[in-house]
């Protein structure tokens, strides 16, 4: 059967169907800014027809609309409680301090946990993922120019993943809705700024599992991929958990630089890198910056060192463009103003930090290449 086009909705003709993002509604675009559970419009338009869809499996429908979308995995788990066993060792991880400055963890712990204390109602949360790498070596050259560089970690040479994730899962929530075939569906769009179990859930909907490295990683495509859900009260059909395949392997344990993953299976955010230099705000402690060394923004050591991620496919250029370059050179940042800050993380994940702070890192890397 051939694949049916149409924009602003899609016909479910079947798997080889193609679905085009639709267009925001002003009910959808409301929700955006308001950051409020999207409930489409009793008056909105459904997509498809009537006796097609009800002959279909809703969950496998929104399962093809997922992949058609761009979401590389898609899986659907219940809006229950997170496992008690879970629970208890993430507030065990808060006791310990693991969180270090992160006092966000320390919030919303209930609705972190129950996936329906965001959303009233709620039956079902589909979990998805998008994969990010591993770069191709086209993609990955050697810096240009002379002097030291600093590196910038994968996912950051992307636009900001919170903007492009929801957006899919936006149109996702607005397909589902067509999917459902007369209902009126409620959605929480969720991206990791939310407070929810986000990798707990992925792995009870069979997206993967977690593994030392303490990331979502699926043994085919590896750990590098982004994680966002829907929450809604549609009733779907929930998919398994898969088992653990880490067995003995540490590799990610060896290859931390700080030791922020700990051979007890423990992680200290406090020791991490990607902590260190993205989200803590003050200067970094003399005894860890050494351990830092050319990493400006972020770490990717953990997650090349799986070897789920070093046997996985690169990922699709095309999917995610890179528009901004994996090393910078030091000298040069340390120069910057405002204006060339912009010029280069505009609208990045790297934005938020600011450039004070990517100064701040940049010294410090420069100070581990022995150019002072």
């Amino acid at each position: 059967m051939g694949a049916s086009v149409r924009r602003g909705g899609f016909w479910p003709l079947g798997p080889r169907t193609v679905l085009l993002c639709p267009p925001a509604t002003p009910a959808l675009r409301a929700m955006r800014r308001m950051r409020l559970p999207y409930e489409p419009s009793k008056g909105s338009k459904t997509f498809g027809h009537d006796a097609i869809m009800k002959s279909m499996n809703l969950t496998q429908s929104i399962k093809e609309a997922a992949l058609a979308l761009g979401f590389d995995l898609v899986g659907v788990t219940t809006a229950e409680p997170i496992s008690a066993d879970e629970q208890a060792c993430f507030e065990k991880w808060l006791s310990m301090d693991c969180a270090a400055g992160m006092s966000w963890m320390h919030r919303n712990i209930a609705k972190r946990m129950h996936p329906a204390a965001l959303l009233n109602g709620a039956r079902s949360v589909i979990c998805t993922a998008t994969v990010y790498g591993p770069l191709s070596p086209t993609e990955t050259p050697e810096p240009p120019g002379a002097g030291p560089h600093g590196r910038i970690a994968d996912y950051a040479r992307l636009d900001d993943y919170h903007v492009f994730l929801k957006d899919r899962l936006f149109a996702l929530a607005d397909a589902a809705a067509g999917l459902a075939g007369g209902k009126c569906p409620r959605f929480k769009i969720c991206v990791d700024s939310a407070p929810l179990a986000e990798r707990s859930l992925a792995r009870r909907a069979g997206l993967g599992f977690v593994g030392r490295n303490h990331m979502l990683t699926n043994e085919r495509l590896g750990s590098q991929m982004l994680l966002g859900e829907i929450v809604t009260d549609l009733v779907l059909d929930a998919d398994g958990p898969v088992p653990t395949a880490c067995g003995d392997c540490n590799r990610c344990t060896k290859a931390c630089p700080t030791g922020a993953l700990r051979p007890d299976g423990g992680f200290d955010s406090a020791r991490c890198i990607s902590y260190l230099t993205i989200e803590h705000s003050g200067p970094i402690d003399p005894a860890l910056a050494p351990l830092i060394g050319d990493r400006l923004f972020g770490c990717d050591e953990c997650v090349l060192a799986c070897p789920c991620t070093y046997h996985a496919p690169c990922r699709p250029c095309r999917q995610l463009p890179l528009r901004r370059p994996g090393r910078l050179p030091l000298r040069e940042v340390l120069t910057w103003n405002e204006e060339n800050f912009r010029r280069c993380f505009a609208d990045s994940p790297v934005e938020r930090l600011g450039l004070e702070r990517l100064q701040r890192n940049a010294r410090i890397c420069l100070a581990n290449a022995d150019y002072v």
